[in-house]
């Protein structure tokens, strides 16, 4: 039986935290931020979590 391989675009999305929880990048920092407040591109920059709903999905990506 071969191994199970990890989905690589889920590998480079998201990070484990040293607790356990899945981290994960904000959308919205790429493009157009001369409208956008200083404050609110400083927030998108810090790691979010990952929401409970979605846990498992991501977790089978990247089988965990």
């Amino acid at each position: 039986m071969p191994k199970v391989k990890t989905k690589s675009s889920a590998k480079k999305r998201f990070k484990l935290s040293g607790t356990g929880k899945i981290r994960r990048k904000h959308a919205f920092k790429s493009h157009i931020l001369t409208k956008k407040s200083t404050k609110r591109k400083r927030n998108l920059t810090k790691m979010g979590e990952v929401h409970t709903s979605d846990e498992g999905r991501v977790k089978a990506m990247l089988r965990i």
